[in-house]
């Protein structure tokens, strides 16, 4: 890597100049604003039009990753790459959430692409903040790799313990104390109107059941950014790439959201993946403060990890091919004596 290109903050050195910073920022605002655009009058979105979002937004980071090999050298692209498929996987986690949302709050078809919109602002605010303040963190000591670690580990048990449970996931709307709370202070209408998140009813504002989704989601972009970034740490320590990848896996999930929708549900092993991942992750970051202490504890390269996620997302998506098969074929009936 150049030392010429790499800027230090404190502990933590970054490839993050002013002028990488901006042109990034200034880019992502584009596209945001772009999908307001797409997204301005509510229509169905068909499989054709999300299929070719979602290849874009697929092209971007490969073309942003072949940037940063091109003048930081392949160690800060495997870097990119692997975060941005630990984000990407959690950022499918996260949809099928937005999906039981979507559903329990009834929101119209016509109308879900501007609520997930909203939600991919909140999670970039979100993930920024959280970034910022991790990056923080790090330039405190050391001890923050195995604080990150252990929340990794808590967050990967509690969601192991989920999925072998066999619960289907559910949403409480009555449960949200946003909801809840926005209900008791503030008048809402009984049907959608359009686009609109505030009208005025009866001479006073009321807000519209789409503000109500749309405070939902928000609220499920919090809980999720508290596992992402750490996520992300324990891949790269420099808060430019966590914010890139983050950034990137982000922004086709609107698109990917209308691809994937018949096949969320389907993927029924993907939360024991996302648990193993957030584990493994959560254990590297441990080894790392561990090799910080004593130096004959082994770390685990980047790479070695890029291909260990790889192969895990590769064998839940295959074990609930096979369990869906299972489920699909007829149960052959008992031949008589």
């Amino acid at each position: 890597m150049p030392t010429e290109a790499t800027l230090s903050m404190a502990n933590i050195e970054t490839i993050g100049s002013p002028k990488l910073w901006t042109i990034t920022v200034a880019g992502l605002l584009l596209l945001l604003a772009v999908d307001f655009v797409l997204t301005r009058r509510p229509h169905d979105v068909r499989m054709r039009e999300a299929v070719g979002w979602s290849i874009f937004y697929l092209a971007l980071p490969l073309i942003f990753g072949a940037y940063l090999w091109g003048a930081f050298g392949s160690g800060v692209s495997v870097e990119f790459f692997t975060g941005y498929v630990v984000e990407k996987s959690l950022s499918v986690d996260n949809l099928f959430v937005f999906m039981l949302l979507l559903s329990a709050f009834a929101v119209p078809a016509a109308l879900a692409q501007r609520v997930l919109l909203y939600g991919i602002i909140g999670a970039l605010v979100l993930r920024a903040i959280f970034i910022a303040l991790g990056a923080a963190v790090l330039q405190s000591g050391t001890w923050a790799f195995l604080l990150f670690g252990g929340i990794l580990i808590l967050t990967a048990g509690k969601i192991l313990k989920d999925a072998l449970s066999g619960e289907e996931q559910k949403v409480d709307i009555s449960s949200m104390r946003t909801i809840r709370l926005l209900r008791r202070f503030i008048p809402v209408t009984e049907d959608y109107r359009g686009s609109s998140l505030v009208v005025r009813e009866g001479g006073r504002r009321a807000l519209t059941p789409l503000a109500l989704a749309t405070v939902a989601v928000f609220a499920t972009d919090i809980v999720f950014a508290v596992d992402s970034v750490p996520a992300v740490y324990g891949v790269t320590e420099d808060p430019f790439i966590v914010f890139a990848t983050n950034a990137f896996a982000l922004l086709g999930l609107r698109a990917l959201y209308f691809v994937l929708l018949g096949v969320l549900a389907k993927l029924r092993h993907l939360n024991h993946g996302l648990g193993i991942i957030l584990a493994f992750i959560g254990i590297k970051l441990v080894l790392h403060w561990a090799h910080g202490v004593w130096t004959w504890v082994p770390e685990i390269p980047t790479l070695a990890s890029l291909g260990v996620i790889i192969a895990v997302l590769t064998t839940v998506t295959l074990t609930s091919l096979y369990a869906n098969r299972r489920d699909a074929e007829p149960v052959s009936a008992p031949t008589e004596r």
